[in-house]
């Protein structure tokens, strides 16, 4: 969002000082092979077997590679047939603000960054799910009164399915600019609200609950919740959700289960799942903090309208969770496929369309 970007460009200058990273060198998947088994998220498998063309996949990790990314991780039904870790873009103060270490498999362990607000979309299915939210409560049935700058009738309206939808009428400020449910506006500060909510609904630190309804049952090792640098607070969203392209894929690839764990265990209801991934009236490219691509039409973050597909390259049916500096992590339940981005901005603005271009010369007809 516009306001990210300055406050994060402000940062620069006090990163400047930060190590410069190695030169970029791609480091290929592990050796693909049936036989390679990974705990609780399947195999690897060959491309080719897998019924990919390898030269056009060549041809997208070039592009990918050359877009700044740091890791990349492509699902095909439950088989993991591509894997790439790259190094740091070297100097990228910007980015560096971003890093958390490195996993075991060498991946660096990232802030999410607004890729953060479908797994918290996902802890609110789970939250009805157990009773103890109702997204169309009140925010105030949870937060209290005062929680926001608008006037108290117009608080009032504002449902926690509003804050998940980007149309609860309030600007960054958390002033109110218009009716709950009439505008989309994607608001991080009005969405980072979600965070308390989730809070008192259970009773429990939302690292709590996002280890014991989340991390857990996935067997997920790296992500979690951590403070963000304190000049981050002028965002409106202090708290960084942190993890590596391999565990973004399993959130992925529970949605393709349609909400199951690797070992059969439910996480989430697939009428919860249904309810994040509607299209809303506001915006048919959105549901509830997850981007859609069956719409016609679609508001980019930025407020930009575009007629047609969100995507127009990706296939109909994908889900997408996105994040500053290019996050992604692409769901496709008609192909079984779950693909994650991690890494700094890419320099090509029309990146999402470009790389589902070259994915589509890839993957199996």
């Amino acid at each position: 969002m516009p306001h990210l970007r300055l406050i994060l460009s402000a940062l620069l200058l006090a990163a400047c000082s930060a190590p410069v990273s190695a030169p970029r060198m791609s480091q290929p998947a592990a050796p693909a092979t049936a036989t390679n088994t990974l705990p609780a998220e399947g195999f690897y498998v060959l491309p080719e077997i897998a019924g990919w063309n390898t030269a056009a996949l060549e041809d997208y990790f070039a592009y990918v590679e050359a877009q700044n990314s740091t890791g990349i991780v492509i699902i095909d039904r439950e088989r993991i047939i591509a894997e790439r870790v790259w190094p740091a873009p070297v100097g990228d103060a910007m980015f560096a603000l971003f890093v958390h270490g490195r996993a075991a498999d060498g991946a660096l362990v990232e802030d999410v960054a607004s890729l953060q607000k479908s797994i918290i979309a996902l802890l609110a299915g789970i939250a009805e799910d157990k009773g103890l939210l109702n997204a169309d409560y009140p925010a105030s049935h949870y937060l209290g009164a005062g929680w926001s700058k608008a006037a108290p009738e117009q608080e009032a309206a504002i449902t926690v399915r509003h804050l998940m939808e980007m149309n609860s009428g309030l600007k960054e400020d958390l002033t109110s600019e218009a009716a709950p449910g009439e505008k989309f506006f994607y608001n991080t500060p009005a969405y980072a609200k979600l965070q308390s909510v989730l809070e008192a609904a259970s009773g429990a630190p939302l690292a709590a609950i996002t280890e014991a309804w989340l991390t857990r049952p996935l067997g997920l090792a790296e992500t979690g919740w951590r403070p963000r640098p304190a000049a981050f607070g002028n965002v409106g969203n202090p708290m960084a959700l942190v993890s590596t392209p391999r565990e973004l894929s399993r959130f992925g690839q529970m949605v393709l289960d349609n909400g199951r764990a690797p070992d059969g265990t439910r996480v989430i209801s697939a009428e919860a799942l249904a309810a994040l991934f509607a299209p809303t009236e506001t915006n048919p490219a959105y549901g509830r903090l997850w981007w859609l691509n069956s719409g016609d039409w679609s508001l980019a973050a930025g407020g930009v309208r575009r007629e047609g597909a969100f995507i127009p390259a990706a296939p109909a049916d994908t889900i997408t969770g996105l994040g500053f500096l290019g996050r992604q992590v692409f769901i496709v339940p008609s192909k079984g496929l779950v693909i994650v981005r991690t890494g700094a901005s890419p320099p090509d603005t029309e990146f999402l369309q470009k790389s589902w271009e070259l994915l589509a010369k890839a993957m199996p007809e």
